[in-house]
């Protein structure tokens, strides 16, 4: 009876790295999910951009007149 060659093993190498690969992904996913749980929001509690706030749209006055 023949016995399985290198090529059967060396699937099961990548097969093996690949998982463990995307449980790093999933660990670092849900570190960054928890992260942004827990910075506070650029936004303002009125939810505007704070960049923006004040800001008219339409034509501007003058700067110097």
């Amino acid at each position: 009876m023949a016995k399985p060659g290198r090529a059967t093993q060396a699937k099961r190498n990548r097969e093996i790295a690949k998982i463990d690969k995307q449980k790093d992904k999933e660990e670092r996913r849900a570190q960054r999910k928890e992260q942004k749980a827990q910075s506070p929001s650029y936004l303002s509690g009125t939810g505007e951009d704070p960049d923006l706030i004040g800001i008219v749209p339409g034509p501007q006055e003058p700067m110097f007149e």
